[in-house]
């Protein structure tokens, strides 16, 4: 079936404004704040194969195209011809869904005429999903409750053995099932509509559109690859760690309408958790590309279908279980950063210098008015220059989860937070100057000592700048002003104070080239 160039346009952009309607009906009717305020979610549409189709805009850039692999998973516990109108599954596994057990995926299918004609998803981040979020674990028994791919409704009904066990097993159970039960509605809200797009296109069914939206998206990213001689670029970057520094490897070959992702020689995983699964690692080195050279096209199964990655197994990229992922961000988020930089040699013009990431943020635990609390701030860093921009401050890539309102933290915690400026001189020189980190200070104010854990890097190892480009500044993090670990949980006394000092964005191109009146702007608005 062909569908005409301008009603498949119509029907996508349809599909793609449902799943941000579909997402931003979640976000008003969620209980936390990770959800509400950071928009640390996403909504995705997936064919009757499931494959995505189409996911809302706003979706943090480690979910993109995750569900796919976790419905999979999914459906070799309960196969489709198990499954029964109103079902809804669950589960959290983090090698099988994002990459740790603080993200939820639930998957409803969605029948019509006795068949299942698609599938929609959502994912979103739960800010205690029991045990003691340590820098200190082992093994991924220790981060967590693990729940395995189970039916949260049956026929419509919640399932009471499911909430029960959540119920048990985490501190503040209201407000993950509250954030559960706004995804339900939002399935029941979107799903007639889906349909009635369709109907009102003269489209018999998702199936033919998504052929059409995979072929076409597939063809885009092809022909940008191709239009890029072809090269192969060898590249490492050095994170932190903890006893010791870990080097992430990439080989990346362009190779007419394909482009190859080899992390061969990546460092092999360890016993701490920082530990990248397969499809965190898919997901972010996937996302360097389609910013690089499909960066219009809406996500979807086709745009990657160009694109080949190597991850050994057993590398920090790709652990074998039973290794700690709870902080695989501080692996994930330097791949894109990689991509981009091996890229910059083939594509200078398209790419952006290293950001102050992997983002930072913390955890505060404790006791407010006899209830217990559980809290996440996050805090960026300064982004890289590009060959015609300098970076923005405060803004990393390659997350981009919003923060929360200062008022409103401090209404939820016993905290005041005192500082929140910037760093001047954080940025790396260049022709183009890096964002600029930022300094932010808690201070204890409530009678009862509350727990910070956190898990920072780019303190030994700033973020390089790019084709001759300055690095930017490293941060730190200070406990009443002293330097304490960048990965550590510290209980705090009422009245101290911890500081977090993020770091800033590499430069681009050679710092003899930045004109005077840039240099006169820097200094007028105290960037240096």
């Amino acid at each position: 079936m062909t569908i005409p160039a301008l009603r498949l346009g119509t029907a996508w952009a349809r599909l793609c404004g449902l799943m941000d309607e579909a997402a931003e009906s979640f976000v008003r009717t969620s209980f936390s704040s990770v959800v509400r305020d950071n928009w640390d979610m996403a909504v995705g549409l997936m064919d009757s194969a499931g494959r995505q189709v189409a996911q809302s805009s706003r979706s943090v850039p480690s979910f993109v195209g995750t569900m796919p692999r976790t419905l999979a998973v999914m459906l070799r516990r309960y196969p489709a011809a198990t499954l029964r109108p109103g079902d809804v599954l669950i589960s959290n596994d983090g090698y099988h869904g994002t990459g740790h057990l603080n993200d939820i995926t639930m998957v409803k299918p969605l029948f019509r005429q006795g068949h299942i004609a698609a599938w929609i998803g959502s994912t979103f981040h739960c800010t205690d999903i029991g045990g003691a979020p340590s820098v200190d674990a082992r093994d991924s028994w220790e981060e967590g409750l693990t729940i395995p791919v189970a039916r949260i409704l049956r026929a419509g009904e919640e399932n009471e053995d499911v909430v029960a066990f959540l119920e048990a097993n985490l501190r503040q159970p209201e407000e993950a099932l509250g954030d559960i039960r706004a995804q339900l509605a939002m399935y029941d809200q979107a799903e007639p509509r889906l349909f009635r797009i369709l109907d009102e296109e003269g489209i018999a069914g998702l199936d033919p559109l998504a052929e059409e939206i995979f072929t076409r998206s597939e063809r885009a990213m092809s022909a940008a690859i191709a239009a890029v001689p072809d090269g192969e670029v060898i590249d490492e970057v050095t994170a932190d760690g903890f006893e010791h520094p870990v080097t992430i490897r990439l080989r990346l070959a362009v190779q007419g309408e394909r482009i190859l992702l080899d992390f061969t020689g990546t460092d092999a995983q360890i016993a701490r958790p920082v530990n990248s699964p397969l499809n965190f690692t898919r997901a972010y080195s996937n996302y360097a590309v389609k910013c690089a050279f499909d960066p219009a096209t809406p996500n979807n199964d086709g745009s990657f279908r160009p694109i080949e990655l190597i991850a050994p197994e057993g590398s920090i990229v790709n652990p074998r279980r039973p290794a700690p992922v709870w902080g695989r961000h501080l692996t994930g988020h330097y791949l894109p950063m990689l991509v981009l930089a091996a890229l910059g040699r083939l594509m200078p013009d398209r790419v952006i210098a290293e950001s102050g990431s992997p983002l930072w943020n913390v955890y505060f635990t404790g006791e407010k008015d006899g209830r217990r609390f559980v809290r996440m701030f996050f805090m960026n860093g300064g982004h890289g220059a590009a060959a015609s921009h300098d970076g923005a401050s405060c803004l990393s890539f390659p997350s981009n989860v919003a923060t929360q309102p200062v008022e409103q933290f401090e209404n939820a915690v016993p905290m005041l937070i005192t500082e929140k400026s910037l760093i001047a001189g954080s940025g790396g020189d260049g022709a183009r100057r890096g964002g600029l980190g930022q300094r932010i200070g808690f201070t204890v104010v409530g009678d009862t000592a509350v727990t910070a854990t956190y898990r920072h890097e780019r303190v030994q190892h700033p973020p390089r700048g790019l084709l001759g480009g300055g690095a930017g500044r490293g941060g730190r993090d200070l406990l009443n002003g002293k330097p304490v670990a960048a990965k550590a949980r510290i209980v705090l006394q009422p009245g101290d104070t911890i500081t977090f000092e993020t770091p800033g964005g590499g430069g681009f191109g050679d710092p003899t080239q930045r004109s005077a009146a840039d240099r006169d702007r820097d200094a007028a608005e105290g960037y240096v």
